[in-house]
């Protein structure tokens, strides 16, 4: 199997994290989501606890969904973003691996070994799995499909000039209601066996 990358975007509730861990089990390689952040933060000689538990007092544990890189001041998220666009680069140049969120998409969209995906969901699926596998209030869940949806579309429309979800940047769009978390995985780990061979073990 040669070496390949998937990217993941995703709206707010439509499991896509879950389902990129998944698939990842199922391929047999990393995948990396907020890990990438703190990464940079690390680098960079920034506090990741500090900023962790200012986060958790400012706004409860989902506020990282909102703020993905935080809520400091523009030029210190841009920082952040420079220096997480060298680990992608780095993580893509690498190994075969699946890479949730952080403008991957954009950032690897001139390498030819990528599958680009967006995952998503109808509204009703989405609110049902953030008060049942987020444990959230529906009020708060409707809250925050609103605010995390906003905040990442700003994030990916700033740094990457486009939404997460533009067709014109992914190669597969998934309902991930139509077949659930393991079913999608799967889906997911087929494609990328046909695209790029069979899967061989320890890759």
């Amino acid at each position: 199997m040669q070496k390949y990358v998937i990217t993941i975007m995703r709206q707010f509730g439509s499991l896509g994290r879950p389902i990129a861990k998944r698939a990842a089990e199922l391929l047999n390689v990393e995948c990396y989501d907020r890990d990438i952040v703190e990464r940079a933060a690390q680098k960079m000689h920034l506090s990741v606890s500090e900023v962790s538990s200012n986060e958790e007092a400012a706004n409860g544990m989902f506020y990282h969904m909102k703020f993905p890189l935080g809520h400091g001041t523009s030029g210190i998220q841009d920082d952040i973003y420079f220096e997480q666009r060298k680990i992608i680069n780095q993580l893509a140049d690498e190994r075969s691996c699946i890479i949730v969120g952080r403008c991957a998409d954009y950032i690897l969209k001139d390498i030819g070994n990528a599958i680009h995906i967006y995952i998503y969901a109808p509204y009703e699926d989405r609110l049902r799995n953030c008060v049942e596998s987020l444990h959230m209030e529906e009020e708060e869940a409707k809250r925050m499909i609103m605010d995390v949806d906003k905040a990442r579309d700003s994030y990916h429309r700033h740094y990457a000039g486009y939404l997460p979800g533009d067709v014109k940047y992914k190669d597969i769009l998934m309902n991930s209601s139509m077949l659930g978390v393991e079913g999608t995985a799967q889906l997911i780990r087929d494609i990328v066996v046909k695209k790029f061979g069979e899967k061989e073990s320890g890759a």
